[in-house]
């Protein structure tokens, strides 16, 4: 008998979960068979400054790195303080490689990981070309040397800032300073940019310079604020060379300019030049230097404190000041033309021939001089407050030169016969003039031709006639 009902043995879910599986199961085995072949080498689809290292074992990507390095030798490292170069380091010396052994250990941790879901997250994704994975390489080189270098640099470069002095005793500064800022240099801060400048390496191998500032340190006390005075800045300068002087002279120069040292100048006043120097002679301590006298010139107490008066002249000048009070020397003197030409000079002869200045700021002039016994430099420097003054000042014009006149020679019964001795020096003659503008306020307030009439110097020369 045959049965009305026949049993259904296809179901088609089910043949379709058995197709599933026998394909999961056969792309399982080619994913091990496929995975087993990068046992020791990087995954694919992983790349290093974007360069694919699909397959490449460690050793392979240090190599890579290793003769990349290379290029490094011609590349160099110059630091530059004050647009001035003060230390260059060779590609060599800081030892600049790529560090190739940390990025092989970065691409070969793809699909390597210790979390297991992230690994196989990664391997089949690398694998199956879903994902892409780039890492960047590092430089390394040796800060050592540079370290070194910039201790160096950082003891001369260091400086502390100075607070500001004043003190007024007997109508005199007797101590002054002012405010100074410091500065020191920031090593940390100078590596890191060193390390910019190294990783920038990577795009162009060529000569860098790192140029280093200084950080400024500001001083807690500034010298407005502590005087009455209104003295808060230099606001002019004079400076004169008087080399070639003799040790007399140069002594004179020295104890003249002491005596201006911290003398103060009223708003208003009229400075005198004679007044605040005082007695000039053997009994205030000068020396015996040549000096211009009666048309000659001899030995004299106090040679050489026209230096400072001719000093003193040009930082009024420069200051803006108006000059009250003037004279010239009677020829031109070689020591007042070792820096400028003629007419910047100005001489002084107790009681007719002065040097007068006024000082007409708003505040005090506090005169502060210094001598550079090294360079044969004398400075006087004005300080006080700057207003809107500007000051021109013209180049000399020289006309009218006449030659010396020839030596003369005349007996001197006190030297031994043969001996010849010198006691003047001849000098050109000339005029010379120069114009001095001051603009205050956009407005001309001074507008003075200083003229010089030098005259032609001869040379002396004593013969001796003693037995």
């Amino acid at each position: 008998m045959i049965a009305k009902n026949k049993i259904k043995i296809f179901n088609p879910w089910f043949f379709s979960f058995g197709v599933s599986v026998a394909l999961f199961v056969l792309v399982f085995i080619k994913y091990l068979n496929y995975d087993k072949s990068f046992s020791n080498r990087i995954y694919p689809n992983v790349s290093i400054d974007k360069v694919d290292f699909s397959a490449k074992t460690k050793q392979e990507v240090e190599k890579y790195f290793e003769n990349k390095s290379v290029a490094f030798k011609s590349a160099s490292i110059t630091i530059i303080v004050d647009n001035e170069p003060v230390a260059t380091f060779s590609g060599q010396q800081l030892k600049l490689r790529y560090d190739g052994q940390t990025a092989a250990e970065r691409a070969f941790l793809v699909g390597r990981s210790s979390f297991f879901l992230s690994a196989l997250y990664q391997r089949i994704t690398a694998l199956l070309n879903l994902t892409k994975f780039n890492f960047s390489s590092s430089i390394d080189f040796d800060d050592g040397i540079i370290r070194e270098r910039l201790e160096v640099l950082k003891d001369e470069i260091d400086k502390p800032a100075k607070n500001a002095l004043f003190k007024f005793e007997n109508n005199k500064v007797v101590s002054f300073r002012k405010e100074e800022n410091g500065q020191e240099l920031n090593i940390d801060s100078i590596l890191t940019d060193i390390d910019r400048a190294v990783n920038s390496l990577r795009n162009e191998v060529e000569p860098k310079s790192i140029v280093i500032k200084p950080i400024i340190i500001k001083p807690d006390i500034s010298l407005s604020s502590i005087n009455n005075y209104g003295i808060e800045e230099l606001i002019a300068e004079g400076r004169s060379d008087y080399s070639h002087s003799i040790p007399g002279r140069i002594h004179n120069v020295i104890l003249a300019a002491s005596k201006f040292n911290g003398v103060l100048i009223p708003p208003g006043k009229v400075f005198s030049f004679n007044d605040t120097v005082g007695d000039i002679s053997a009994l205030t301590g000068y020396q015996p230097a040549y000096i211009i006298k009666d048309g000659k010139t001899v030995l004299g107490d106090g040679g050489g404190v026209c230096q400072v008066s001719t000093t003193l002249f040009r930082a009024a000048l420069n200051a803006g000041l108006p000059i009250v009070d003037r004279s010239a020397h009677a020829y031109r003197v070689s020591y007042y033309e070792n820096d400028m030409g003629p007419g910047f000079d100005a001489t002084v002869f107790s009681p007719s021939v002065d040097l007068k200045i006024k000082n007409d700021t708003s505040s005090y002039i506090l005169i502060q001089t210094e001598v550079d016994e090294n360079n044969n430099l004398l400075f006087f420097r004005f300080f006080g407050k700057k207003d809107d003054r500007r000051v021109e000042i013209s180049d000399p014009i020289v006309w009218d030169v006449v030659a010396p006149p020839d030596p003369r020679y005349q007996d001197d019964p006190i030297l031994k016969k043969g001996v010849v001795k010198q006691v003047d020096f001849p000098a050109w003659g000339s005029k010379a003039s120069f114009n001095y503008k001051v603009y205050k306020n956009g407005k001309l307030t001074i507008d003075q031709k200083f003229y010089s009439i030098y005259r032609p110097w001869q040379a002396v020369y004593l013969v001796g006639t003693a037995d």
